[in-house]
């Protein structure tokens, strides 16, 4: 049986080693048939008390997405060795894949 986006994504998800990050668009790249707002679909859907690094995910831009959680997020890349600059984006060195 063939796993589901869902799955795929999750899968893909799970992958991200600590101290990079990624974005929705590369994620849904590597899951085939998933989109960038399926992936964020997937992380909204996900339950609480997962294990999953979901903070190690950003926008295209390299900035953090505006929601609730943020403002951990931030804090999770920051103890990971991911420091935003001044316009609150990502190094292009920790970019992964």
């Amino acid at each position: 049986m063939q796993a589901s986006w869902r799955e795929r994504v999750l899968t893909v998800i799970a992958e991200i080693p600590p101290g990079r990050v990624t974005t929705y668009g590369r994620i849904a790249a590597m899951a085939e048939g998933a989109s960038p707002r399926l992936v964020a679909r997937a992380l909204r859907d996900l339950p609480e008390g997962h294990e999953l690094p979901w903070y190690r995910i950003i926008t295209a831009s390299r900035r953090l997405a505006d929601h609730p959680g943020a403002a951990e997020q931030r804090e999770r890349l920051a103890a990971e060795g991911v420091l935003l600059d001044a316009r609150g984006r990502a190094p292009v060195e920790r970019m992964w894949p």
